[in-house]
């Protein structure tokens, strides 16, 4: 993707060097022709994402779980951080969480959405101390009543999965 995307801004870096008499034809046909090419790999890029995204959920509901707990983010703020926008733009959170109402819908099970300020990351699975200085740097859960140690993510899903407040889709 780089790469095409360098030729095209190249090519059209070539063009604006060129005097008004000397723009033809044949500059503007391959300017259009690498146009094509990223086009294509953009497409090809987002069929992929697509793909990854079906696959996930049609392998979790075949597992027939009662139920499956989603977090409500704030996708509107994380979009504001510049750094990060390109990247959650990418990963279809909100084709993702049609997608997967719908299949919930179609087989009967319940989808359960945790409100959007539940600590899931900052409470301790195994105590329930909650941890109010977890920053997003902090990769490893550690609890200071208990001492327990885990993945933050891994610590999360567990409290996600024993979430009593959230609505039912």
């Amino acid at each position: 993707m780089k790469r095409q995307q360098r030729t095209l801004s190249r090519k059209y870096e070539s063009q604006k060097k060129l005097p008004n008499n000397r723009k033809g034809e044949a500059t503007r046909r391959n300017i259009q022709k690498q146009k094509l090419k990223v086009q294509k790999l953009h497409h090809k890029l987002d069929c992929i994402r697509t793909d990854y995204i079906n696959k996930v959920i049609s392998e979790l509901v075949k597992t027939k779980p009662d139920w499956i707990t989603l977090e409500n983010l704030n996708i509107r703020g994380m979009m504001k951080n510049r750094h990060l926008s390109k990247a959650i733009a990418q990963q279809k959170f909100f084709e993702f969480r049609t997608k997967i109402t719908a299949k919930c819908k179609e087989y009967g099970m319940e989808l359960r959405i945790a409100d959007r300020f539940y600590p899931s990351s900052k409470i301790c699975h195994r105590c329930g101390c909650i941890k109010s200085d977890l920053k997003l740097s902090d990769r490893v859960y550690v609890c200071s009543e208990c001492g327990y140690t885990a993945d933050r993510d891994f610590n999360a899903s567990l409290n996600l999965r024993d979430c009593r407040t959230y609505q039912i889709e």
